[in-house]
Formats: structure tokens, sequence, C-alpha cells
């Protein structure tokens, strides 16, 4: 057996909906224990994030230094991890920070380009710590992912629309991306042109990402996160759908990733990688 003691986490957007569920999936976990809740909510400031997520007092306040905190964190027995849901805006400075101070992060916050995560994986390689970007934690997606992988063999025609809820700040999303670029990654381009198309309205049709997959982004108020892969050849139509009813369906999946990373020492993108 192993003398480790439990891992310690902080969480980066400790008070935000998928930081919340974060905070009561690390309180539950026995092999892990919550260093640092960090939240730029000034009502929030000084609060037991323990309390605020409903799972009982934790005796750990929310905080707004994230230098302070991964700091203390690098001086922790045991290597510590950072999870992030913040925002597309500071995700890319969060993570080199992090990774500066020995800190390993997981990150959920999608938004990071390519040339991003490039820049972050050659960081992390050149600081031998390991680094997990998630486009998306739920093992469902995963499965949905492969199934498209294998459909896209047989089909020629292909089109993906993800729905979000309108506080969703970048578009497409991070799982849309990824899916286009693993269908991409298949060596052949998709949707041959039948007609010559024409917009009347920019944007009408979509975006195009890798090898002319078109991808269609919904915001809406009652949406959490859903993504359907469409599939067209003549006389049938074959639909893959994921649908979110609750975050927490990501949880298993965040957990998974803050035990896995302790045995990386690279930057490495995809839960589909570590499963």
């Amino acid at each position: 057996m192993s003398d480790r003691g439990p891992i310690p986490v902080v969480v980066n957007g400790a008070a935000g909906k998928m930081g919340l569920e974060v905070i009561k999936a690390v309180a539950n976990a026995p092999d892990l224990v919550l260093l640092g809740a960090i939240d730029r909510n000034p009502k929030l400031l000084g609060e037991d994030i323990g309390e605020i997520a409903g799972c009982g007092a934790l005796e750990i306040p929310v905080m707004n230094d994230l230098q302070a905190i991964l700091a203390m964190a690098s001086q922790e027995k045991e290597p510590a991890v950072m999870v992030d849901f913040t925002h597309p805006d500071s995700i890319y400075e969060n993570v080199r920070s992090a990774i500066a101070y020995g800190v390993r992060p997981v990150v959920g916050t999608t938004g990071l380009s390519t040339n991003q995560i490039q820049e972050l994986a050659e960081f992390a390689d050149k600081a031998s710590t390991g680094c997990l970007i998630i486009p998306n934690f739920s093992i469902g997606v995963i499965l949905m992912q492969q199934a498209a992988i294998q459909a896209a063999k047989f089909f020629e025609h292909v089109e993906i629309i993800e729905l979000h809820h309108n506080q969703k700040a970048d578009a497409p999303s991070g799982t849309a991306i990824q899916t286009a670029q693993l269908l991409g990654e298949l060596g052949k381009t998709f949707n041959p042109p039948s007609v010559n198309e024409s917009e009347k309205i920019a944007g009408a049709r979509g975006c195009i990402a890798d090898e002319n997959i078109r991808i269609h982004s919904i915001r809406l108020p009652g949406y959490i996160a859903h993504q359907e892969i469409i599939f067209g050849a003549p006389g049938e139509i074959y639909l893959l759908r994921h649908d979110t009813t609750n975050r927490s369906c990501y949880m298993p999946g965040v957990l998974l990733a803050i035990r896995k990373i302790l045995g990386l020492k690279s930057l490495v993108y995809g839960l589909e990688k570590i499963l």
C-alpha cells in the first residue's frame, strides 16, 4: 500500500457553477484535501467555501489571490493540484503560474487557442510538470466522440451542433472543436460540395473547423451543455447526441484527472488520453 497522503487541491473559480461541484466532490473524496478556494466575486471573499457549496463548513475561506495560494500549495509535502474553471481571458496566465509554482493544473476552462496550448505544452515539458487540459469531463461525451470516429469512416457528410447556457463566454465549445479535430485526424475531408453555396447572412452556415466540418453554436438560458453530431447520407441520418442534465456528471472525470495528473510530466489534452 502507498503511504502517500491526501492530494492537496486548489480550486480556481470555486464559487462558479462548476467550481462548487468540484468543491463538494473534493470534500467527499477521502484521498483528496481542499487546500484553497479562489474566486473573483468580492461579495464572497472570506466566506467559508463549504458553506457556500452546501456541504458544511470546511474552514477554507474564499480568496482572490491566486499567486499566494499557489505559493502555499508549492510548500505542501504532497504534490498539489489546481483545478481551474474560470474564464478564457485568464486561463492561460493561471496555468503558467501554476506550472511555475510546481502545482499541476487540471483545466476545465475552454477557449485556449492552439498556439496557447502549444506554448503551455512547451512550458510544462521544461518544468517536467503534468498539465491536463480537458474540453469535457463527461464519460458520456468521450463515448459519443468514439462512436463518431467509427461512423465517420462510413459517412462523407457531418455537421456538429453544440448548445450551451447563455453565460458561456466562448464559441464554439471546446468539446465541439475537439470533436472536429478527432474526426479530422482520420485523414479525410468531409462535406464535398454539391452546390455553389452562398450565405444571405454571414455565419448562417456556422463556422468551418478541421477538414471542412461545420460547427453551429447555440446559447440560450435553460441549457447546460449539449452536443449533436449529425451524419448524413442518401436516405438516412445518423444522429449522436449527448445531454447534460446536472453538472455532477463531470465530477468522476474531474476526480480521475486529479489522481492521474500526479503521474504526468507533460501536458495532455483530452480526458480520453487518461482513461
